[in-house]
């Protein structure tokens, strides 16, 4: 029964090692009643990703209910939550965009519910489901497809105080206990803040263009400090459109000028400066704005016509072929 459902994988990060928290109980709620659960172990990698890999789970996941211990807090918390289950629905039936389609270039779709075998290497379907435990408490939910993650929610799990049974639990195959963990881990001031910053959104697309008349632009991958990202390929990144997203931490673009000058630049951002910009904007009709030059030496990146300060900017020459690159 296990093959006919739904496969996903699960993956538990945290912010920092520093906050890095261990389980007690876990489960994972699915549409099909079968149980689900998270991988052995703490918490691990960066935000919204653990960089690590477990067994499979089967079902489609509408909830979790889940008990850890964050050490740099000393407490114990309870996560007991249902996500939004006809979101759910829909998102675990989509399939995003991972490379160009190997048919009609001009069918690409920004996703589909239906995949042909021809589009089976092309478009992605859900394959992650990603935890984000942060200070007090705080959890985020995303769902990734390859190329694309999606935020769920943000949810709040609950401190235990009554926490003596658990702590018994968790701390009976430890060889530290309790006080040696907290003096050892305790860190005072931790807070969601930064994290809960990380998801605020604004009206925005990007528009990237060049001084070149024979530019062509290829690719475009954005990733966001709420640790969301995003695949966009030809022809949809030739009009993307006007979303609420979150603050990029990288653009990384593909484009062309002729045969072998093919080239690929990254822009770095600053998540301080880019929303203090963003919020002294207040618009609906904002554009990040990536100007290359006509040598494809260098880009300017602008907000809204005025120029966005960027942490780095980078210009590589790529061997990367694309269904329309030059010949």
């Amino acid at each position: 029964m296990k093959k006919e459902l739904p496969e996903f994988h699960v993956q538990i990060s945290h912010p920092e090692n520093k906050y890095l928290i261990e389980f007690v109980s876990d489960s994972i709620r699915t549409l099909e009643g079968v149980r689900a659960g998270l991988p052995y172990g703490g918490t691990s990698g960066e935000w919204g990703e653990s960089r690590k890999v477990w067994t499979e789970q089967h079902g489609t996941p509408i909830g979790a209910d889940i008990t850890y211990y964050a050490g740099y807090e000393d407490a114990f918390y309870h996560l007991d939550v249902n996500f939004p289950i006809d979101t759910i629905k829909d998102w675990t039936k989509r399939f995003y965009p991972s490379t160009e389609v190997e048919e009609n270039h001009d069918e690409l779709q920004e996703y589909i519910y239906d995949r042909k075998p021809s589009q089976r290497r092309a478009y992605i379907e859900f394959r992650d489901l990603v935890f984000g435990f942060a200070p007090k408490g705080m959890v985020v939910v995303w769902l990734c497809y390859g190329g694309t993650q999606k935020e769920v929610g943000r949810y709040q799990a609950q401190r235990v105080e009554d926490d003596q049974a658990l702590e018994a639990k968790l701390f009976a195959s430890w060889s530290m206990k309790r006080p040696e963990v907290r003096k050892m881990s305790l860190i005072q001031d931790a807070s969601p803040e930064k994290w809960d910053n990380y998801r605020i959104k604004y009206f925005w697309k990007p528009a990237i263009t060049s001084e070149n008349k024979n530019f062509r632009l290829f690719w475009v991958l954005t990733e966001y400090f709420n640790a969301e990202y995003e695949n966009k390929l030809r022809p949809m990144v030739l009009h993307p459109k006007k979303e609420k997203r979150a603050i990029p931490s990288l653009i990384t673009f593909f484009w062309e000028t002729g045969k072998g000058e093919k080239y690929e630049g990254r822009a770095f951002f600053n998540w301080q400066t880019t929303n203090e910009q963003f919020k002294n904007e207040d618009n609906r009709d904002n554009e990040i704005q990536i100007k290359i030059d006509a040598d494809n030496r260098d880009f300017e990146v602008l907000l809204n016509g005025k120029s966005l300060e960027t942490v780095n900017k980078r210009v590589f020459t790529t061997d990367r072929e694309f269904k329309e690159s030059y010949r």
